[in-house]
């Protein structure tokens, strides 16, 4: 007696994989710019602190430095910055604050996006709202200390140095966002880092407003754009590491 064994035909499907799509890049950059712009519109905390923080800043440095018109050119450039530097500083203490508290920094850790198209897009917001200071404080400084800002070597050298303290400010805000002290240790670390780029600053706006010769300005801008690529870099390749806590 045989005995026949029939093994039933097997199927296999195939289901294809499912794989996270990844936003583009560039699109992930504009979409974090946007939703900074648009929150702090509804809210405006950050941008009218600094506002009033440099009106403030300047009315005291007006008040305070009684000097002739030549002083004033020589001084100028020196208060212009110092100011970008602390109201800057005031607002990049909510950048990354801001989405530590409300829980919105670790989803967008977990998104299927590139770190670094992040920093990128945090930095468009923070070069924004401080680009907006400086150009406010030109404003001021000219009717306050008589002197005329309004040159367009002046703006360039206002939109690079503000490129370069976003740049660098939204890279050690990243660092600090996960201290418990990282109101006090923000300043701390950033002050001496965006050193360059506040000297290089300066120094050009001081030579240009003194109406000294091209090749006393140009190599200061010629450096802060050094300064400003270096640290565009370093953000692309570092910010993934940074915000590792």
């Amino acid at each position: 007696m045989s005995v026949t064994t029939t093994t039933p035909e097997t199927t296999s499907t195939t289901q294809p994989k499912k794989r996270r799509l990844r936003t583009p890049y560039f699109q992930v950059v504009a979409s974090l710019a946007w939703k900074d712009l648009r929150a702090e519109a509804r809210g405006r905390e950050m941008v009218n602190a600094m506002l009033l923080f440099s009106i403030m800043a300047v009315l005291i440095f007006s008040f305070a430095l009684e000097l002739d018109r030549q002083a004033q050119e020589a001084t100028v450039g020196g208060v212009l910055w110092v100011t970008i530097a602390f109201a800057g500083t005031l607002g990049l203490g909510r950048s990354l604050a801001a989405e530590k508290d409300k829980g919105s920094l670790d989803a967008l850790l977990l998104a299927p996006v590139e770190r670094s198209a992040l920093f990128y897009g945090k930095m468009i917001g923070n070069f924004l709202f401080t680009l907006a200071v400086g150009f406010l404080l030109v404003f001021l400084l000219t009717v306050l200390f008589n002197v005329n800002l309004f040159r367009p070597v002046l703006w360039l050298i206002i939109v690079l140095g503000c490129l370069g303290f976003a740049t660098t400010g939204t890279l050690v805000a990243s660092m600090s966002v996960h201290a418990r002290a990282r109101e006090m240790l923000l300043p701390i670390l950033l002050l001496p880092v965006i050193l360059p780029v506040i000297i290089s600053a300066t120094r050009a706006s001081t030579a240009l407003i003194t109406e000294l010769k091209t090749e006393d300005w140009l190599p200061w801008i010629q450096l802060l754009g050094v300064v400003d690529f270096v640290f565009l870099l370093a953000g692309f390749f570092l910010f993934d590491f940074i915000v590792e806590e």
